[in-house]
C-alpha cells in the first residue's frame, strides 16, 4: 500500500524569480561580505554542515539566519540497494526544520551499495523495476522528512540495462517522468546536465526539456562543464556556464515560467564578482520569463 507523506514542514517557498549561490566553504568570505541583494538565497549540502561547530558553524548559522536556505543532499542514495539511512533522515529533518529550509532536493541516482558510500553519483537502470524501487524510497523519505522533496536529473556517462521481465528499457525522459509521477515528488531541473547528456548520448536537449512534467519543476540548477572532445562533455561545476546551457535555461523559462535558479560552482572559483556577474545573466533571462508556464 502506498504511504502518504505527513504534514509538510511550514516554510516560506523560494520566490519564483529568486537567484542563488551554493554555500561553499571557499565562498564564505564573499558570501558574508556581499552587499544586500547580491543573491536571493543560498543552497547547502546538509551532510557538509550537520554537526559542524566552531568558526565554520558560526559562519553557517549567520548566513542561514540572514538568507533563505535550500538544501541539496549528497548521500541519501535514493536508488541504491542498501536500506535507506533512516537515522540520518531523522537528523536531516531536525536540521531542515531548525533552519527553515525552503526546499530539500536529492539526486536521482545511487551513491552507495550494501558495503557503504561509493562517493559518486551512479546512474540507475532506466527500467520499470527501477522506477518502482526508487519511487518507494522517495515516498518513504518524504514521509520521514514531512515534506515533498525534489529529485535532480543527473549527468551520466554509461547506461545500465537491467529488467528481469525482458521488456525494453525506458528512455531517460520516460524514466524521469515515471519516477516523478509514481513517487509524487518534485523535480530539481539541472539544465547543464541535459546539455551534457544530450551531447554524450545523442538526443535532442530541447525535446527532452519539452517532455518533462513542467508543473513539478521546483527549482533549476545551472552550471559549467568541460568540452573533453567533440561529442563528449564532462559535468564539472568548475567552469563558467556555456552558451548552450544559457540557451536551454532561457527555453526552460519560456516553457515553465520563472523558477528559483541556483548557479552551481564547486571548485576553480573565480573572483566572487564574476559569480555575481553570472547571477546577473540568470536575472536577465528571468526578466524575460513569462509569468505563467505554457505547459502542465
Amino acid at each position: 500500500m502506498r504511504t502518504r507523506a505527513c504534514r509538510p514542514a511550514v516554510v516560506t517557498p523560494l520566490h519564483p524569480r529568486a537567484v542563488g549561490l551554493g554555500l561553499r566553504r571557499a565562498l564564505l568570505p564573499g558570501l558574508r561580505a556581499a552587499k544586500p541583494g547580491s543573491f536571493d538565497f543560498l543552497e547547502a549540502a546538509p551532510e557538509n554542515w550537520i554537526g559542524v561547530g566552531g568558526a565554520l558553524g558560526d559562519a553557517f548559522a549567520e548566513l542561514a539566519s540572514k538568507h533563505p536556505l535550500a538544501c541539496h543532499g549528497l548521500s541519501l542514495s535514493l536508488g541504491g540497494p542498501a536500506p535507506l539511512d533512516e537515522t540520518f533522515l531523522h537528523r536531516l529533518r531536525r536540521f531542515l526544520d531548525t533552519h527553515h529550509v525552503a526546499l530539500y532536493s536529492e539526486h536521482l541516482s545511487a551513491c552507495g551499495d550494501r558495503m557503504g558510500q561509493l562517493y559518486d553519483l551512479l546512474p540507475l537502470p532506466f527500467s520499470d523495476e527501477a522506477v518502482r524501487h526508487v519511487s518507494s524510497r522517495i515516498r518513504r523519505a518524504q514521509d520521514i522528512l514531512g515534506r515533498r522533496i525534489a529529485v535532480e536529473n543527473i549527468s551520466y556517462y554509461a547506461t545500465i540495462h537491467q529488467d528481469p521481465a525482458g521488456s525494453p528499457p525506458l528512455t531517460e525522459l520516460e524514466f524521469v517522468d515515471a519516477v516523478l509521477a509514481e513517487a509524487d515528488c518534485d523535480l530539481l531541473l539541472d539544465v547543464n546536465n541535459i546539455v551534457v547528456n544530450a551531447t554524450n548520448h545523442g538526443y535532442d536537449a530541447s525535446g527532452f526539456l519539452r517532455g518533462l512534467a513542467g508543473a513539478r519543476v521546483a527549482c533549476i540548477h545551472v552550471a559549467g562543464h568541460r568540452d573533453e572532445e567533440p561529442g563528449l562533455k564532462i559535468d564539472t561545476h568548475g567552469a563558467a556556464v556555456a552558451d548552450p546551457v544559457w540557451a536551454l535555461l532561457a527555453e526552460a523559462y519560456a516553457l515553465f515560467g520563472p523558477r528559483p535558479t541556483l548557479l552551481e560552482r564547486d571548485f576553480d572559483f573565480p573572483p566572487f564578482e564574476e559569480l555575481l556577474g553570472e547571477l546577473d545573466i540568470v536575472r536577465g533571462h528571468l526578466a524575460h520569463a513569462p509569468a505563467r508556464s505554457h505547459v502542465a
